[in-house]
């Protein structure tokens, strides 16, 4: 038996590296041991700074023998290739949202998997992992309140440099997407995104902010407000109106500060 489970990363760009410093720095069972880039010129300054092995491609990288699972952080439209690709090669696949930015794509993700008689492939969704969106699902199943009827949420980032349109919803509210469907048990019937006004923070033709209304089958609705450039911080929110309560996300458990005549409670950058 293995003493760790070696991982080759796919794409070495921000989110890649990020996951080579935490699966390498803080996990533990695992270890990045290869990457492998479209641009190899960098994909080797990478591989030489956290001492890894460098592949020429992607393929080459998941079909190696010493290779047990991939993770795939490349740009969104290359997903499917490498998903495809280790789904093949039958090794365990972690990719980062999107699974794919085309319905059609992702379906072929699926029924690859599917045929292939295992299940290989987890998308990178944490919010179900969250303690706090365990409260809100314990509470909501628990039935106290009664019936679930809205939800309001939010989803703001300081900044996105290089945000377009379509991204707010392809890599912001795609957590929501997600994650409230799980909390609240049931598919959507319908969405619609809308634009308000667009602050003036927006790169180029971004529309920022956006809101998306989703439908429940029973007939919840939801708002969900993206704002990539909010300016203050990184800032989730979530509230669920019940017949009988309503329930809040928590917010993360940072110190309130008192000082000069003002009560400040520091708000996360990301």
């Amino acid at each position: 038996m293995k003493e760790f489970l070696q991982i080759g990363v796919v794409g070495t760009g921000a989110i890649g590296r990020t996951h080579i410093e935490r699966i390498n720095q803080t996990l533990q069972g695992a270890k990045v041991v290869a990457c492998a880039d479209a641009n190899i010129d960098f994909c080797k300054s990478i591989a030489q700074k956290y001492n890894l092995k460098a592949f020429a491609t992607g393929e080459e990288m998941i079909t190696a023998n010493e290779i047990d699972a991939v993770v795939v952080t490349t740009l969104d439209p290359f997903h499917e290739e490498y998903v495809m690709a280790a789904i093949k090669a039958g090794k365990f696949v972690f990719c980062e949202k999107p699974l794919a930015p085309e319905a059609k794509a992702c379906k072929r993700i699926v029924d690859a998997e599917i045929a292939g008689g295992k299940q290989l492939v987890q998308v990178g969704f944490m919010r179900r992992y969250d303690p706090g969106y365990g409260q809100l699902k314990k509470l909501i199943t628990s039935g106290k309140y009664g019936a679930t009827l809205m939800l309001h949420c939010a989803h703001r980032n300081p900044t996105a440099p290089g945000f377009t349109t379509d991204m707010p919803v392809e890599n912001s509210m795609i957590h929501e997407i997600d994650v409230l469907r799980w909390l609240i048990g049931e598919n959507y019937a319908s969405a619609e995104v809308v634009f308000p006004k667009t602050t003036k923070f927006a790169d180029g033709d971004l529309k920022d902010p956006q809101i998306m209304y989703l439908t429940t089958e029973s007939g919840i609705r939801i708002d969900v407000e993206s704002f990539v450039n909010c300016q203050y911080g990184y800032d989730i929110k979530c509230e669920v109106v019940c017949e009988k309560g309503v329930l809040n996300l928590p917010e993360p458990a940072n110190a309130m500060v008192r000082s000069d005549a003002a009560r400040i409670t520091p708000i996360c950058k990301d």
